[in-house]
């Protein structure tokens, strides 16, 4: 490290123990804690090896399932995706569209260097659907495989949801952390969704519609096969009440890992999924997108901070919410993807504009599933 560099590390530092020691905090204290502490990728510190969120994916989804039974579902859909994105500001990527002249396959794109063709979230036209999440970990390899491509390659893979999974898990070991699902969705067939996590169970499982979807417990950062004898909990200490069948969250731990923000994102999610029964698939849409949106803090949260350690603990106020708002990292992307029983998708992104977080761009793609 070069004398300007030691030196100006020595300055920060100081600044840093000097606002802690007297409760001085503000945006420019946060901002360099960011980018010389917590996320040193892009700084100076080229060799640090602490946490940061290396591979884009998405950091919070929820998805419903429902019967064909339930009420309303040829206006809602046989599916209901609402999805963030969150990542550096200023790392490049393309808003969503149809792949050049491909026109089968539709996502934003990650243009990092090294990593050009990832992405987090996509379907094509075929039903083939997958999502990304990263799992929260302080330590990441830095020759790990980009997880991105995984998404990807299903996209145009010809290849049935469980089958693929059932091959990334046995390479699982090659990656960071991460949880992914993928779906075929078939108006005459019927729907099949998997998902997998590389820090969870060897195999993948099946998401069928309908199934119950009860409430885990963890246990050191992994999610127990039962159901928790005592439900996640609101602010008021109440207990939450059970989900309806064939309603999934996910987040950056294993799949229904009950994270107090999951648990808090996926009651809006529902409630904004009853009150869109009656609505339009654009108001539903954007009900859910201001449920993407929320960025209140749910504390404390003990799971969280018991699997990012200290590395997660100086960003927690922020990092505790659906929609996360940091100096240079947070929330870039909502998505919402409505599919109907007809096979009519509706694929809704709001998506920031440049680096600024208060300049967005909302886009719709319409499409019919082919037969």
């Amino acid at each position: 490290m070069k004398a300007t560099q030691r030196f100006r590390l020595l300055a920060i530092s100081k600044h840093l123990a000097s606002c802690l020691r007297m409760g001085s905090w503000s945006k420019r204290t946060e901002a360099l804690l960011f980018r010389f502490v917590l996320f040193p990728k892009f700084s100076f510190l080229e060799s640090s090896q602490e946490w940061e969120p290396e591979a884009t994916a998405l950091a919070w989804f929820g998805l419903s399932l429902p019967s064909p039974a339930t009420a309303g579902v040829r206006r809602a859909g046989r599916l209901i995706l609402a999805a963030n994105r969150d990542e550096f500001y200023h790392r490049p990527s393309r808003a969503a569209d149809f792949w050049g002249n491909n026109n089968e396959v539709l996502s934003g794109l990650d243009m990092e260097e090294g990593k050009e063709g990832g992405t987090w979230l996509g379907i094509n036209t075929r039903g083939k659907l997958a999502a990304l999440t990263n799992y929260l970990q302080p330590r990441l390899d830095r020759d790990a495989r980009g997880r991105g491509e995984l998404v990807a390659q299903f996209l145009t893979s010809d290849v049935d949801s469980l089958s693929y999974l059932k091959k990334v898990s046995a390479e699982g070991h090659l990656y960071n952390g991460f949880n992914l699902i993928a779906a075929d969705l078939s108006t005459e067939k019927g729907d099949v969704i998997c998902y997998y996590g590389n820090r969870g169970e060897r195999e993948p499982v099946a998401l069928a519609p309908g199934l119950a979807s009860s409430w885990t417990h963890v246990e050191k950062g992994r999610v127990g096969g039962v159901p928790a004898t005592v439900p996640p909990t609101s602010h008021a200490g109440l207990a939450e009440p059970t989900p309806p069948a064939g309603t999934y969250g996910l987040s950056n731990a294993l799949l229904e890992t009950p994270w107090r923000k999951l648990c808090f994102g996926k009651r809006l999610f529902l409630e904004a999924v009853e009150r869109g029964q009656a609505l339009p698939k654009d108001a539903l849409a954007a009900q859910l997108l201001d449920v993407l949106n929320n960025e209140e803090a749910q504390l404390p949260d003990p799971a969280i901070e018991d699997q990012g350690r200290e590395y997660v603990q100086p960003i927690l106020s922020k990092y505790a919410a659906v929609c996360v708002r940091c100096p240079d990292y947070g929330t870039r992307t909502n998505t919402v993807i409505l599919v109907d029983a007809d096979g009519h998708v509706t694929f809704t992104e709001r998506s920031m504009l440049g680096t600024d977080p208060s300049c967005w761009e909302t886009s719709t793609h319409e499409f019919r599933l082919q037969s």
